[in-house]
């Protein structure tokens, strides 16, 4: 029985660990499709489009009837006292007092304690501000959304680029090792024909060398694969430490990432999410300068107030027999601005100034986007050329290697041609690693500025 109780602790316990260890499998779509739904900038962006759609509606409830309630209760600790003139009181009255006609006498007005309670409603009839607020809301909830599409199409770059560097790392580590295995047993058998006397050590040493610089190669390799794969659970929105298995491969999405009909694919500057950006800055500082023109009309309000109140030198004010006394008034209240010394017409100017300016700003983004839409697809189509030249480098590379080692133990080739040729291979297989991150990359950037995804 006793074993039977170990039995189970041990496997619940096992198996809770199991189960809070949760393991992502993904794809590249995949993974942008969680980032975009995980990620903590994201998350922030949208909560910042709820408060503009909160914002938006304080704005509007400025325009709508007000209702304000006050109860003041009033308790003097000691009341006022005023003086009033002898001449007031009755002869008797001045006689039993010991007063003359030119004395004065104090007397409290008034009792103790009282309560007020009033409401107040109130109603905007007219302020030209306020039309400008509405307009105003309306545009900041566009920028909201406008910063939201922005922020997605920012995590979907950063969401492929550390997918990449991960595939990246992985596939330098693979080559890499399968480098290394080939170097060690390149080692042992020139060391053995070394010891033959068939060999100089000087070809021991020449491999030697080159081991020992793939060897660094590869240690750094495996540190830059655990940082990527942290910089991607960032990116996911994920714990540094979650466990991702990435499903795609480094050949595979660069093979995918060849489209040349992006390069036919002309730009939409109304869908450009930085020309919409501009749009809207335009939009603002146009509704800034409407907003301080309307400073100089007049705001009209009307009101109407009703309350009760009560009096007595007790606190009597919850009994039933207790007298309240009602009140109501209805007024409406203008107010014209007449002369600010010239205020106002200088904000008027300086708004319409940077109003001007934000006409430039837009003329601007929209020229830099031109530019910035032919040297993405200048740059892809650069990139798409240099993987196909990477990978033909790749094979050649690898048939000069290959013929070097042959003839090295067939002892018509020298140690030095052989690391130069292994040198050689190496280069054109990271440029050929790199040649395929920067496909992948370079058609992000371009299907960015041309707007051909679409974003949640």
């Amino acid at each position: 029985m006793k074993h039977v109780l170990i039995m189970i602790i041990l496997f619940l316990t096992f198996s809770s660990g199991f189960s809070q260890e949760k393991v992502l499998n993904l794809t590249l779509d995949e993974a942008i499709t969680y980032a975009l739904e995980n990620n903590r900038t994201i998350i922030n962006a949208q909560r910042d489009i709820e408060a503009a759609k909160k914002q938006k509606w304080e704005t509007t409830a400025t325009g709508l009837p007000q209702v304000d309630i006050s109860v003041d209760y009033q308790n003097f600790l000691k009341q006022q006292v005023s003086l009033l003139p002898a001449s007031l009181l009755s002869e008797q009255d001045r006689m039993d007092l010991g007063l003359s006609l030119d004395d004065q006498f104090p007397v409290t007005f008034g009792t103790k304690q009282s309560v007020n309670a009033t409401a107040t409603l109130r109603q905007l009839l007219f302020d030209g501000s306020y039309i400008v607020a509405l307009q105003s809301s309306k545009v900041f909830l566009a920028i909201s959304r406008n910063a939201k599409e922005k922020t997605d199409l920012e995590i979907r770059k950063m969401v492929i680029d550390a997918y990449g560097n991960v595939l990246l790392a992985e596939e330098s580590i693979s080559i890499l090792e399968k480098n290394k295995n080939t170097l060690i047993k390149n080692v042992n058998e020139t060391q053995k024909i070394f010891e033959n006397g068939l060999e100089e050590e000087e070809s021991v040493e020449q491999l030697q060398i080159t081991l020992l610089g793939v060897e660094s190669a590869l240690n750094n390799a495996v540190r830059l694969k655990d940082i990527s794969y942290k910089m991607l659970n960032i990116t996911l929105g994920i714990d540094v430490k979650s466990k991702v298995v990435l499903k795609d491969n480094l050949p595979t999405l660069a093979t995918q990432s060849i489209d040349l009909n992006l390069m036919n694919t002309s730009l939409s500057l109304e869908n450009n999410i930085d020309f919409k950006i501009a749009k809207n800055n335009e939009k603002s500082q146009e509704l800034l300068l409407k907003y301080e023109k309307t400073k100089a009309l007049p705001t009209l309000t009307a009101f109407i107030n009703g309350g009760y109140t009560s009096f007595s030198n007790n606190f009597d004010f919850l009994k039933s027999d207790q007298p309240w006394f009602g009140s109501s008034l209805v007024g409406v209240s203008l107010n014209v601005p007449v002369f600010s010394s010239l205020g106002r017409s200088a904000k008027t100017q300086r708004a319409k100034i940077d109003f001007e300016k934000a006409k430039t700003d837009l003329s601007e983004t929209e020229q830099q986007l031109k530019l910035q839409t032919a040297n993405a697809k200048s740059n892809y189509q650069f990139a798409i050329e240099q993987y196909q030249t990477a990978r033909k480098n790749l094979d050649l590379s690898e048939r000069i290697e290959q013929k070097n080692q042959t003839k090295f133990f067939e002892g018509v080739g020298s140690s030095f041609e052989l690391r130069q040729a292994q040198t050689q291979l190496y280069s054109a297989q990271q440029e050929y690693l790199k040649a395929m991150l920067d496909v992948i990359n370079n058609k992000t950037a371009l299907e960015t500025v041309l707007n051909t995804i679409k974003t949640k």
